[in-house]
C-alpha cells in the first residue's frame, strides 16, 4: 500500500520472526547450508485458508526443484509477533530463515540488528525494477534494502453513489471541496455523517498534510525533526480537522474513532462518504452499502491530481541469522514474485506490488483502478526511524487532532505540542 529506481529510495518498517532452524546438508563457505529445512513464519489471517493454499503451492514448487530441502511454514499471530521477533532477534538459534512482517516496523527491526541486508541478491533480481518505486522505498533502511515488498495497501474516497445522484451531486475534485460537499450531503440528510473520519485515524489525516506540501518530520544531518509546525502542515492539519465538525462528523461521535470505526460507519449505512483502503473492499461488500458505493482517488490540491497516500503493506525478509541464505533468498523471490504476487491477489485481494501487474488486476476489475492510480501518483511513508514506535505508542498525531477538534486547542498550539513530543523522540 512505484518502485523503479530503487538504489536512490529509503526506508520503511520490517517485522520479521522464527523458528530454530535445522542445520543439516552440505555447508558451503560454512554459513550458507545448501540442505535441511528452511524455516518461515508468516501472519495468520481471519481466513487463513486462501493463504495458506498459494503458501502451499509454492512450497511444492520450491521442494521440486530443490531435492532434499523441505519448507517448514508457520503462521504467527499478528498481535504477538512484536515479543516474538524480540526474541528470535536475541536467539538466532530460535529465529526463522525467512519471515513476513509489516513496513512499518522495519527501521526498529533493523536498528535491533535482526534482519539481512539482501540489497545485493535484489540487484541481480530483474523483477525489482517493475516494483512501484515509493513501496520499494518503504523497504529500505538507510539505503539498504531488507526486504521485498509482497503486497500494498493505499486509501482512496468511497461515496455513497445513491445519496449522490439523489442529492444531484458529484464526488469531490479537490481536497478543500470534500467538506463542502460533506457539509451539503449533512445539510440535506442530518441521519448522515457527512463524511466518517476520526481523531484517530493517523493514515486517513496525513494525505491532507502531504497534499497541502506539508509533511510530519524531515532528515537532514542525520536526525528527524519534527516539520508539523510549518505553514503546509498546519494546513493540512486544519484541512483534515476541518471534518472533524458537527455540521460533517460531530467530534462527540468521530474525535474517538480510528480508521476501522471510520470504515464502519460507512458500512453501516451511517455516512456519505469515508477514506477506506482497497483492503476494505469486501467488508464493504458485505455491508449495508454493498451495491450503493463507488470509489475514486482522494483528491488532491488541483481538480485531477491525487492526495499522496500511506503506502501501507507487508514485506518478505530474511533474518540476519540465517544458515540459509541462498534457499531463503530463493522462496522469497519466489513467493513474493509476480506469479505468486498474482495468485495471492486472487486468493485475498492483496494488491501486488510490481507496477505491471497492478495494471493486469486493475484492467480485469474496474474497482481496483483508483487505488492504482493512487500508487501511480506515487505513496508516502512515516519517518523511518525506530523514534517513529515510540511516537506512535505516544499518540501524539492523534492526539494533536483530537485537541483540534474538541476546541482544547488551536492549531497552531495543537501542531506545536505534537512537533515538541515527536523532536524528544527523535532526539531520545
Amino acid at each position: 500500500m512505484r518502485v523503479r529506481h530503487w538504489m536512490g529510495l529509503v526506508a520503511a518498517t520490517v517485522v520479521v520472526v522464527g523458528c530454530a532452524p535445522v542445520q543439516s546438508g552440505v555447508q558451503r563457505a560454512g554459513t550458507d547450508d545448501l540442505g535441511g529445512q528452511v524455516r518461515v513464519w508468516l501472519f495468520d489471517e481471519v481466513n487463513r485458508a486462501p493463504k495458506e493454499k498459494v503458501v502451499q503451492e509454492a512450497v511444492a514448487e520450491f521442494e521440486g526443484k530443490h531435492a532434499g530441502v523441505t519448507v517448514d511454514v508457520q503462521y504467527i499471530q499478528v498481535a504477538a509477533r512484536a515479543e516474538r521477533f524480540k526474541a528470535a532477534f536475541s536467539d538466532p538459534a530460535s529465529a526463522p530463515d525467512v519471515a513476513e512482517f509489516g513496513n512499518t516496523d522495519i527501521a526498529g527491526y533493523v536498528a535491533a540488528g535482526g534482519l539481512a541486508d539482501i540489497s545485493q541478491e535484489m540487484l541481480n533480481w530483474t523483477d525489482v525494477h517493475d516494483i512501484t518505486a515509493s513501496v520499494l522505498d518503504a523497504s529500505k533502511v538507510d539505503r539498504k534494502l531488507y526486504g521485498v515488498p509482497w503486497y500494498v495497501g493505499v486509501r482512496a474516497l468511497y461515496y455513497r453513489t445513491d445519496v449522490f445522484s439523489l442529492l444531484g451531486i458529484q464526488p469531490p475534485s479537490t481536497l478543500d471541496e470534500i467538506a463542502t460537499v460533506a457539509r451539503r450531503v449533512r445539510a440535506a440528510r442530518p441521519d448522515l455523517l457527512g463524511i466518517s473520519v476520526g481523531g484517530k485515524y493517523t493514515y486517513g489525516a496525513l494525505p491532507f498534510i502531504w497534499a497541502k506540501g506539508g509533511d510530519i518530520a524531515a532528515h537532514a544531518n542525520n536526525k528527524f525533526s519534527s516539520t508539523l509546525t510549518t505553514p503546509e502542515a498546519r494546513a493540512g492539519v486544519a484541512a483534515y480537522t476541518d471534518l472533524l465538525r458537527d455540521d460533517i462528523c460531530p467530534p462527540a461521535q468521530c474525535a474517538g474513532n480510528g480508521g476501522d470505526a471510520s470504515v464502519e460507519a460507512f458500512r453501516a449505512g451511517k455516512a456519505a462518504m469515508t477514506i477506506g483502503g482497497d483492503f476494505n473492499r469486501r467488508s464493504v461488500d458485505a455491508s449495508a452499502a454493498a451495491g450503493k458505493y463507488a470509489v475514486v482517488p482522494l483528491p488532491g490540491e488541483t481538480a485531477g491530481s491525487v492526495a499522496p497516500a500511506f503506502g501501507g503493506g507487508n514485506l518478505l525478509g530474511l533474518l540476519a541469522g540465517t544458515k540459509h541464505r541462498t534457499l531463503a533468498n530463493e522462496f522469497v523471490q519466489l513467493l513474493a514474485g509476480k506469479r505468486y504476487q498474482r495468485k495471492m491477489y486472487d486468493a485475498m485481494g492483496n494488491l501486488p506490488t510490481f507496477a505491471d501487474v497492478q495494471r493486469e488486476v486493475a484492467a480485469a476489475d474496474p474497482f481496483l483502478k483508483p487505488f492504482a492510480a493512487t500508487l501511480a501518483n506515487g505513496t508516502r511513508f512515516v519517518p523511518v526511524t525506530p523514534a517513529w514506535a515510540k511516537i506512535d505508542a505516544q499518540a501524539v498525531l492523534p492526539t494533536m487532532l483530537q485537541e483540534i477538534a474538541s476546541g482544547t486547542k488551536s492549531v497552531a498550539a495543537a501542531t506545536s505540542s505534537a512537533a515538541d513530543a515527536m523532536n524528544a523522540a527523535f532526539g531520545s
